[in-house]
């Protein structure tokens, strides 16, 4: 399991640009709502910090609960974007 979060946290490094285009860019798009969320909401759903990434004034950090995680982009405590990764 560990490497499965080791592995997201290097493609969400090399990706940054990319996740925030698709989770909360100004296209939108390409994300639904079951699979976005925002920090508070899945905290108090149960899901627990297991790293974060410094990406210029940001941080991406990974959520995990169970066989689900997510990666959020963390640019305050009222303003973070997060997707959910899929295996």
């Amino acid at each position: 399991m560990m490497s499965r979060l080791a592995l997201a946290v290097s493609m969400a490094v090399l990706s940054s640009a990319a996740f925030a285009e698709t989770v909360g860019g100004t296209s939108g798009s390409n994300t639904t709502a079951s699979t976005t969320s925002t920090m508070p909401e899945l905290l108090t759903q149960g899901y627990e910090i297991r790293a974060a990434i410094p990406n210029g004034s940001k941080f991406v950090i990974f959520l995990q609960k169970d066989q689900s995680a997510y990666a959020c982009e963390f640019v305050s405590v009222t303003n973070t974007k997060c997707g959910a990764i899929s295996n």
